[in-house]
């Protein structure tokens, strides 16, 4: 899994190329973009894309509030999407964010690898095959397989 702009030309080792921002990234063509799947309902919505305005201080709580709407079952089929595309082979998310390192396509990527990591332990519980959202904290956010925030209150509980 691998996290890359989309302004950055394709890479043989790309894999499947899945653009997941909401918005189709300025100044290019839809067609000059090799892309296999643009999952629009998987991006993070209007309201938290413009609060958050890629302030990399409010990562943490982007994050946070990202992965209750990922929770929703508006992001399900993206998300199965995504998973499936991930569990046949490489698979790259692309921004159009400068700073992919702290934008919803690294969440994504983080979410993803923590579903195919309980999926090969899986022992039947792990939750359905589109949503991970039983393995992540709704107070912290954090994806409990990997441990709570400092302060969670909800303990070693997944949500």
């Amino acid at each position: 899994m691998r996290v890359r702009r989309v302004y950055d030309g394709p890479d043989a080792s790309d894999g499947a190329r899945v653009l997941v921002d909401r918005l189709w990234p300025r100044g290019l063509r839809k067609d000059a973009v090799p892309l296999d799947d643009w999952l629009r309902d998987v991006a993070p919505s209007n309201d938290l894309r413009k609060w958050y305005g890629h302030d990399p201080a409010k990562f943490g709580e982007f994050r946070r509030r990202y992965l209750q709407e990922l929770a929703g079952p508006d992001a399900r089929a993206s998300l199965g999407r995504l998973r499936t595309l991930a569990a046949h082979g490489r698979l790259t998310l692309l921004t159009a964010t400068t700073d992919a390192e702290h934008s919803q396509a690294a969440v994504l990527a983080e979410l993803l690898d923590a579903g195919l990591a309980a999926d090969a332990g899986d022992s039947g519980d792990a939750g359905d095959a589109a949503c991970w959202a039983n393995l992540v904290c709704p107070e912290c956010g954090a994806v409990v397989t990997e441990g709570h925030r400092p302060g969670c209150q909800s303990g070693s509980s997944p949500a």
